[in-house]
């Protein structure tokens, strides 16, 4: 059974990613496969299949996770060039009194 789906999918190559991971299509595709394959009369077990779709959806949320903290991690970034670039433009406006 896995010799059909190795010949099925040979010039198939994954996304490349850093490390070389697998996204959420090559898991889609490999979870479609993993159906299609399977014999009829002796289906995956249930169980298996909710765990796989559980673990799919916890990197899914974890994937999101990361995105937002990355957005959030530039916008304080930007923030804080901006708020030194503000107190800078302050201080070189601020006129100095000389000393009696």
């Amino acid at each position: 059974m896995v010799d059909s789906i190795g010949s099925q999918y040979q010039s198939y190559t994954p996304t490349q990613l850093k490390g070389q991971q697998l996204d959420q299509k090559d898991f889609l595709r490999l979870m479609t496969a993993q159906l299609s394959a399977q014999d009829p009369f002796n289906p995956v077990d249930n169980q298996e299949m909710v765990a796989q779709m559980a673990q799919f959806s916890s990197l899914a949320g974890v994937s999101e996770t990361n995105t937002a903290l990355k957005g959030i991690a530039e916008q304080l970034t930007a923030q804080t060039a901006l708020l030194k670039d503000i107190k800078a433009a302050q201080i070189a406006q601020t006129p100095t009194t000389p000393a009696t």
